[in-house]
């Protein structure tokens, strides 16, 4: 039996999955899943018929919820197939340092400075940064799956707060 000293407790990583699996017939438009390894929002689905020489099959259009690039999959109505992880959360923008990361405020008092003006779409993260510099107080939108997290929104604080 090994002693204490052979492990390292030192990762805080418990090893959960980013993805888990459903049945793609379950999956509706406004929904996540990940195709060709990308967590997508999907924007079209349509189901074909079960025919002569096998099952039903989904047609999936998604957005990439990250990049905004559109792909499709084709995928047996029954099969499993992963659904991302997707976590969005609201954050007070404090500061934005010189080599573009935020400094971010949960609700909670906790400060996240770890995560980058977004480089999409074009021009995206200039438009936050002069928003900032012009005086307002920002609210950023980030959303996080497969590890990436990312600002995707943003929007004016309200005053009371």
């Amino acid at each position: 039996m090994g002693d204490v000293e052979d492990y390292d407790f030192s990762v805080g990583d418990a090893g959960a999955s980013h993805t888990y699996p459903n049945e793609a017939g379950q999956i509706r438009v406004g929904g996540y899943m990940m195709i060709k390894g990308h967590p997508c929002k999907v924007s079209h689905v349509s189901t074909s018929k079960t025919g002569k020489h096998g099952s039903a099959k989904c047609n999936f259009t998604a957005i990439d919820i990250f990049t905004g690039k559109k792909y499709e999959d084709i995928i047996p109505s029954t099969a499993a197939t992963d659904i991302p992880v997707v976590q969005r959360k609201e954050y007070s923008l404090m500061e934005i340092s010189d080599d573009e990361f935020c400094s971010l405020m949960y609700e909670d008092g906790t400060v996240r400075e770890d995560i980058k003006l977004p480089s999409y779409p074009d021009n995206f993260g200039r438009e936050i940064k002069m928003a900032f510099e012009s005086g307002k107080s920002l609210m950023v939108c980030v959303f996080s799956a497969c590890g990436i997290d990312q600002i995707t929104s943003y929007k004016e604080e309200a005053e009371g707060k």
